[in-house]
Order: C-alpha cells, then structure tokens, then sequence
C-alpha cells in the first residue's frame, strides 16, 4: 500500500491536526530521512499555511491541540508540539504543552528545526487601513505619486489592477499604471 493511501486510512480523509474534512495532503515532518508512516502526517491546506507561516496564526483553529497531543504518531507529537510553543502566549497552549510528554528522540527532533523558537508574526502586505493585500488584487492610490525615473505622475484614486506582491518587502507591491510596471509603497494603496 502506498504511504499516502496508508495516511489517508490513518487519518480518515481528516486533517490529522485539526480534524477538517478538507481536501488533506502529505506533509513530511522535517527533518527526516526518509518518508513513513511515522514522520509524514495529513494535513489541510489552513494548518500547512499557518505551519509553514505564510498565514496569521489563529489560536483558535489550533485549540483542537489539546485532544490531538495525546496522538501516538511521532509526526503528529512534533507538529503538535512546535505549534503548542508558538502558542504558547495562550494559556490553553501552556497548559498542554505542560501535560504533554514526548520521548527524548522525538522531543530532540521537534526542537531541531527552530520551528517553535519566537513566532515572530506573519509579515504580511497590508494596504493603508490594514487590510490583506494578495496577488491579483485591485487598489486604489490614496496619494499622488512620482515615479522615479519617469515622467510619470499617478494620481490619487488611479486603479492599479491586478498587483503582484514583492516577496521579501511587505512595505512594497508592483503594479502597472498607464503600461509601466512600478513599485509602489502598501502605506499608498486602498484595497478595493
């Protein structure tokens, strides 16, 4: 039987972290040295974006935790136990992680890859009222701009359609206006 099949059975076609009857994927638990039954888990796609910290954390989606700690899968300890740490400002979160034991090698490889060491917030684009910026979103200049390196002027309450996130500058989107490509500050957008 393949591994994901044999998950699947595990976890009843449920996120095995969260219990959602979401679509659930393999999710290997690094670091590992090869995938099993033991080290790889099955996961819906809100608990691996929060995970892999592309998403806000929401303590509640996680207070599932508590029961799911008690799990006899390796994998599942692990997951469990980094984010009961990340959480752990939450005192649902402490109190487990205070009933929760893990077996020394398990305990070793939960703490090896820093995952669970200050959950420094989700840096996330947000426009002038704090608002979630994505890819492909509409907004609105609230601020006459000059580009620089242009004659260019944008002017307040152009739309920009169809923005592309910079990856490593929350503070900064790209977005074409009247056909030039540009950078602009997320201070100076309203989404629509």
């Amino acid at each position: 039987m393949k591994l994901e099949e044999q998950l699947l059975n595990r976890s009843g076609h449920k996120c095995e972290l969260c219990q959602s009857a979401d679509t659930v994927k393999l999710f290997e638990v690094l670091p590992q040295s090869g995938n099993d039954a033991d080290n790889c888990i099955m996961i819906c796609d809100t608990c691996r974006t929060q995970i892999e910290r592309k998403a806000e954390l929401d303590s509640n989606h996680w207070r599932g935790l508590a029961e799911v700690m008690w799990s006899e899968v390796p994998g599942i300890q692990v997951v469990t136990w980094r984010m009961l740490h990340r959480l752990k400002q939450e005192s649902w979160a402490m109190e487990s992680l205070d009933m929760m034991y893990l077996p020394d090698e398990v305990l070793d490889w939960a703490k090896a890859t820093g995952d669970h060491e200050n959950d420094a917030a989700v840096e996330l684009h947000k426009d002038c009222n704090g608002n979630l910026l994505q890819n492909g979103d509409a907004v609105t200049l609230i601020k006459s701009l000059d580009v620089k390196g242009s004659t260019l002027n944008a002017k307040m309450g152009t739309v920009v359609k169809n923005i592309r996130l910079v990856p490593d500058n929350t503070e900064q989107i790209e977005g074409k206006i009247e056909g030039q490509l540009i950078v602009i500050l997320t201070k100076y957008v309203r989404k629509q």
